[in-house]
């Protein structure tokens, strides 16, 4: 027998016991469903066995671990029902894209036009699978035996990922005779999975899954078609220049093709800045130009190249940062842990942000203010502006593109835009790269140069930056006139030396161990390049530093 300790009460079990067995008597104390364990501070599979004395406790799929997991598992499921549905030898590749509010875009590669009969026999046969409460099962194989799997199994992307492996071992999951590689835990059997939806969308499936806020509840899904056309785009431009994953990337780098690379990179995102500019001027009469992303989009950057883009439409762009109307510190909301919200809309004097721009509308002169963070005051210091007809405001902000926040002035006279870094590129085919992450990298590498911070504070405020995301930024990105994709292809192969070390700096048994382990794993996929070769006015630059702009 061997003793197990939960929630501090040490219990006997026999030697060899699974954690799915240990945490099936617990189930009943938890509103949602057990997914993953933590075992003496390190997180474990419930397929997973106790083979000596330990600590236990659990996570659900409330948990962000959990939740992931959970995901993992039905991507596995859609794929293995894909290909028995619609036959191994009719579909040459099935990839997972991206996500789309609580979706996520699969495409499936066939001659065949996918259509809803297809859909709905792929989503029967999911059906059929979870009702059978299949096991998946995990199985450590040499590098060179797995590759040899992928192969056979079409899987060419993952093939050529594990080229680039330092360990000698992977882990590979089978389901029901179906193999593959997930980046990440998964559960035991396919009966967990109780709440998904498929849906046929554009020209591939929608896999519709609760996020972790109500693990038991898929929200209508609104399509997002301005956000879809900018991830295809997006998606379009890696085909172009032949990186789709991660594998694709390493071979660019081991080729010595990272400079051109590089290059083209840019210059398909200033082609695009350019495009931006241009429908500003086309439009005409716009004064005010907005701009709204989430954290660490490159908003600053972008902002930056799109006024010199602006220029050469003979157009004087004015930066105002809608920070600068924040109103007094004790005046700002808090929230419910009684810390000051300031990304609230009240966070924001709206009616006097407001006022003034309906003056430099008119024509008259007003003195801009300056919110001053060490004193919590909003401070006036001579900066005064009056619009003449070739001038614009370039309008930084969260709630730039809330309806609210410009309430007062007429639509034409405003250009809104939405920016974010979407990633395209994929771990391999059925392993997406979440955008969070990619910013969260940003983040950290930014923080710790321009602030000081670890990377233990940026991941340990992470979750409150994503909530007011959620709240105050996503709902309205579908108004925009315009979406910029600031992701880089190649820029976790540059960020890779900044954040390592910083990671690596967290230690173990602190909150926020488990996701520095998990992007350091993440991270390992990547061979590393050096930043000579990014240019000065590259957005990659307003994290690692060395920009021409005051980022």
């Amino acid at each position: 027998m061997i003793t197990v300790t939960i929630d501090g009460v040490p219990r006997q079990y026999p030697k060899g016991i699974s954690f799915e067995e240990i945490a099936g008597e617990y189930q009943s104390q938890y509103r949602d469903m057990i997914a993953l364990v933590i075992k003496d501070g390190k997180i474990r599979e419930l397929c997973k066995t106790a083979e000596k004395d330990c600590e236990l406790s659990f996570l659900t799929i409330r948990d962000n671990s959990g939740h992931k997991t959970y995901v993992r598992t039905a991507m596995m499921i859609l794929v293995k029902a894909v290909y028995d549905v619609l036959g191994a030898e009719n579909v040459s590749k099935v990839k997972v894209e991206f996500a789309i509010g609580q979706g996520y875009y699969c495409n499936i590669r066939m001659d065949e036009k996918l259509t809803g009969a297809h859909v709905k026999q792929i989503n029967a046969r999911m059906n059929e699978l979870i009702e059978r409460d299949l096991p998946i099962t995990k199985k450590s194989y040499p590098i060179d035996e797995a590759r040899e799997i992928f192969h056979r199994y079409k899987m060419y992307d993952k093939e050529k990922l594990f080229r680039y492996r330092r360990s000698s071992f992977v882990n590979i999951y089978c389901l029901d005779g179906y193999y593959d590689y997930y980046y990440g835990y998964m559960l035991p059997s396919t009966g967990y999975l109780k709440y998904y939806d498929l849906m046929l969308y554009e020209s591939g499936i929608l896999l519709l899954i609760p996020g972790n806020e109500d693990p038991t509840k898929i929200d209508y899904f609104e399509p997002k078609e301005k956000f879809f056309e900018t991830l295809i785009t997006s998606t379009r431009w890696g085909e172009m220049m032949g990186i789709d994953t991660v594998g694709d990337l390493n071979d660019s780098i081991c080729g010595a093709q990272m400079g051109d690379m590089i290059l083209v990179q840019e210059a398909l995102q200033e082609r695009r800045i350019g495009e931006v500019a241009r429908e500003i001027v086309n439009r005409g009469n716009v004064k005010f130009i907005l701009i709204a992303g989430p954290s660490s989009s490159g908003k600053t950057t972008f902002s930056h190249r799109l006024s010199i883009q602006l220029r050469t439409y003979g157009l004087i762009p004015h930066p105002i940062a809608m920070d600068d109307y924040f109103v007094d510190r004790e005046k700002t909301p808090r929230d419910e842990n009684g810390d000051y919200d300031f990304e609230c809309l009240e966070a924001i004097d709206i009616k006097q942000f407001n006022e003034d721009m309906n003056r430099l509308l008119a024509g008259e002169q007003v003195e801009l203010p300056q919110f001053n963070f060490k004193t919590g005051r909003r401070e006036y210091h001579g900066n005064s502006k009056v619009l003449g007809p070739e001038d614009v405001l370039v309008i930084e902000g969260i709630h730039g593109l809330n309806p609210a926040t410009t309430f007062s002035l007429p639509n034409e006279s405003k250009f809104k835009i939405y920016i974010s870094a979407l990633t395209s590129l994929n771990v391999d085919e059925h392993n997406r790269i979440p955008t969070t992450d990619g910013r969260l990298l940003r983040r950290i590498v930014r923080d710790a140069r321009t602030r000081g911070a670890s990377a233990k504070r940026t991941i340990g405020m992470w979750p409150s930056v994503r909530r007011g995301e959620e709240k105050y930024i996503f709902p309205f990105q579908e108004s925009a006139d315009a979406m910029f994709n600031s992701a880089l292809i190649y820029e976790l192969a540059v960020l890779k030396q900044y954040a390592e070390p910083l990671l690596f700096s967290i230690q173990k048994g602190e909150p926020e161990y488990h996701e520095a382990k998990r992007l350091l794993k993440f991270l390992e996929y990547f061979l590393g390049i050096d930043s000579e070769n990014v240019p000065a006015n590259s957005i990659c630059r307003e994290f690692i530093g060395g920009s021409c702009f005051n980022v």
